[in-house]
């Protein structure tokens, strides 16, 4: 488990063949489009497309969701969630998109979820709100948040209480699963909107904002992007649309999406949401994750459609885990005392000393690797690439590791002790390259995989050798015993992560 070609590759969504495939890009379920489901009397809305667009029991649901949920890696960035954008097809196409932004929600409690989203059946003129009951899933009954869908309602005309327009629609149900295995103790306020003009949007936005201050609501809205059948139109499509979430406008989306420069079902749905974030204090959009169901099927031709994630921050606001991942710099200093110790000992008298964590931080499972100098030249360097052990056990065995397993180096000896200096790196989880270009020296670190053979290198590697991107690519391919330019082929699997660096100099 020390070497890179030891890291277990990424699972597949192995629940995939419980999908007939065309129907779940962005579809209707095959349920009929009358307004079903609803039970009256105890207002539970019942599911419209579980076993459909996802697994109808609960084991599969949450594996599945578990599953995508542990594979999207998001970079940490500064700020409150307001809201968040996510896609609603069949789990296979859209889930690990969702599962972007949806991690970012992981560990709220006590929160309201409104949730906007589009009818793909009901011909509702009106902001169609779901107002009282519950929301079943297999995972459960969902309550709604009723004193706070009352406050929206009352807020503006243009809102009605509606719950038989929700009985069919898969574009909210669909978010739910996700929700429920990331947030606790949660409400929800369902609101369909169908085609409202962008002052309509705008009335929606702010009504739900004033309703929603001072209390403890998170924003949503669900869309997918570009439906069609070419992969170059929904390319650039997509693009288009995305930008106008990046850039925070909803306005020009609105505009964009009447002129059918931009595509995105829920589009209306996300220009109010937008409107209601900026509300209630977002000053900036992160696109976390986009793609299409050509990409993810891996194929080009037959129907498209497009995905993405996107969060909306209060940048000014620390989020609500606002822990960072950084070490302190007495858990740092903690760190090395093990390293150095476990080193000492174990060259000395072949022995590990036991040690024990100083936080609960070193508690916590990280990839690790330890760096040797001496005078100033590398001595040997291992590292557990993968989070496999609490971080203060993985500190001390890659410290013995780096001091007598490297291959390209004897064994430290006693003699040599007093002029070893120690530097650790603590790894975040490894992700995927989207392409070459994306690579930024000083940041990241590399990994390549192709066939066989496989590489790595820490970020401060570059920074130290000189290097300017393409040297650093380059770099990780000779680690691999590849050549230069193999980072291009088809084959090549490039992944990066980042790197808190520390040592004893």
């Amino acid at each position: 488990m020390r070497r890179i070609q030891c890291v277990p590759g990424r699972q597949g969504l192995g629940q995939a063949a419980f999908i007939g495939l065309a129907c779940l890009l962005c579809a209707a379920p095959s349920k009929s489009d009358e307004f079903t489901g609803v039970k009256e009397s105890e207002m539970v809305r019942q599911p419209a497309v579980a076993g459909q667009f996802y697994p109808g029991d609960a084991k599969s649901l949450s594996a599945i969701v578990d599953s995508m949920l542990a594979d999207a890696d998001i970079v940490p960035f500064p700020g409150r969630v307001v809201g968040i954008q996510v896609p609603h097809a069949g789990y296979p196409f859209s889930g690990p998109t969702a599962a972007h932004a949806f991690k970012l929600l992981k560990g709220m409690a006590g929160v309201t979820v409104v949730m906007l989203g589009p009818s793909h059946h009901a011909p509702v003129d009106c902001a169609a709100v779901y107002a009282r009951g519950t929301w079943r899933t297999p995972l459960g009954d969902v309550p709604v948040d009723e004193a706070l869908a009352r406050a929206i309602i009352s807020q503006d005309k243009f809102f009605q209480d509606m719950p038989q327009a929700h009985a069919a629609e898969h574009s909210l149900e669909v978010e739910l699963p996700f929700l429920q295995r990331t947030i606790t103790e949660f409400k929800i306020v369902p609101i369909m909107l169908l085609r409202p003009t962008y002052a309509q949007c705008e009335a929606v936005g702010r009504a739900i904002a004033r309703a929603c201050k001072d209390k403890n609501v998170v924003l949503l809205a669900s869309s997918d992007l570009y439906h069609g059948y070419s992969y170059t139109e929904a390319k650039r499509a997509d693009s288009t649309t995305v930008g106008f979430f990046a850039r925070f406008e909803p306005r020009p989306l609105y505009d964009a999406l009447t002129r059918g420069e931009a595509q995105a079902c829920g589009g209306y749905p996300i220009a109010a949401m937008m409107a209601a974030a900026r509300e209630l204090g977002a000053d900036k959009a992160v696109v976390l994750a986009q793609t299409n169901s050509n990409d993810v099927m891996n194929e080009r031709g037959g129907y498209c459609v497009g995905y993405s994630a996107t969060a909306f921050l209060n940048s000014k606001e620390p989020s609500a885990d606002s822990r960072s991942d950084e070490l302190t710099e007495s858990e740092q200093r903690e760190l090395l005392r093990i390293a150095r110790n476990a080193i000492e000992s174990y060259v000395r008298t072949g022995k590990v000393p036991p040690v024990k964590p100083l936080t609960a931080r070193l508690q916590e499972k990280r990839g690790a690797f330890v760096t040797l100098h001496e005078r100033g030249e590398l001595r040997g360097c291992i590292g557990y690439v993968e989070p496999v052990k609490s971080l203060y056990l993985a500190v001390s065995d890659m410290a013995v590791a780096a001091s007598t397993e490297d291959p390209r180096f004897a064994p430290v000896t006693g003699d040599e002790l007093g002029d070893i200096d120690v530097e650790i790196t603590v790894l975040s989880p490894v992700r995927p390259l989207p392409s070459p270009d994306s690579v930024i020296v000083g940041k990241h670190g590399l990994i390549i995989r192709e066939g066989n053979r496989s590489g790595l290198l820490l970020p401060q590697v570059p920074v130290e050798q000189g290097w300017d991107r393409e040297a650093f690519l380059q770099g990780v391919c000779r680690k691999a015993g590849l050549p230069p330019n193999a980072y291009r082929d088809k084959d090549a699997r490039l992944s990066c992560f980042t790197g808190q660096v520390f040592g004893e100099k």
